[in-house]
């Protein structure tokens, strides 16, 4: 989420058509299209954020400018050239990296906190020991992981949190 996605078409050869199809999970179909004889580009029900560069040394690009969670879904792009139609099929989903976060609950037990990713992230603790964990899923598709350490003392010594998520993969120690 927030970066750029860019999509290329399957061949180089110079287009006499190219199409690009959008199916987006949310909202309405979109299509870009080009037809070269007429240097003619027609854009149907598409937003802004979609951009196209109809050109060869592009290879017929598509670009997502800050990708957000209604952009995910499945893209095709068919080209027609004097060699016959080429189609290549992207399927584009959205991560997001979660908001970490570790501190000490009533000054004894250490709670980690992954906030707001997606897909939902996962929560081990070092010592292992037995800890809760609660997950809040949210209307914009992200989810809240919480765990707490459950151990009644660490006997002052550091516990580590660690933290795996498709986009990143953290560590973070506390003494409580």
């Amino acid at each position: 989420a927030g970066h750029s996605a860019v999509m290329t078409c399957p061949h180089r050869t110079r287009a006499a058509m190219v199409t690009w199809k959008i199916s987006p999970k949310i909202g309405g179909p979109c299509t870009l299209g080009f037809r070269a004889d007429q240097n003619l580009v027609n854009r149907t029900n598409c937003s802004d954020s979609v951009k196209s560069e109809f050109k060869p040394e592009q290879f017929y690009a598509l670009e997502i400018q800050q990708v957000g969670m209604a952009d995910e879904g499945n893209y095709s792009c068919e080209l027609v050239n004097q060699d016959g139609n080429f189609n290549q099929m992207y399927q584009l989903t959205v991560l997001v990296p979660p908001r970490l976060s570790l501190y000490c609950e009533n000054h004894s037990n250490p709670v980690c906190e992954a906030a707001a990713g997606r897909p939902a992230a996962e929560i081990l603790w070092v010592p292992e020991n037995s800890s809760t964990t609660e997950i809040d899923s949210h209307d914009n598709g992200t989810v809240t992981v919480l765990s707490r350490f459950t151990a009644h003392s660490t006997d002052g010594k550091t516990v580590t949190c660690k933290v795996y998520h498709a986009t990143l993969n953290e560590t973070m120690s506390t003494d409580c």
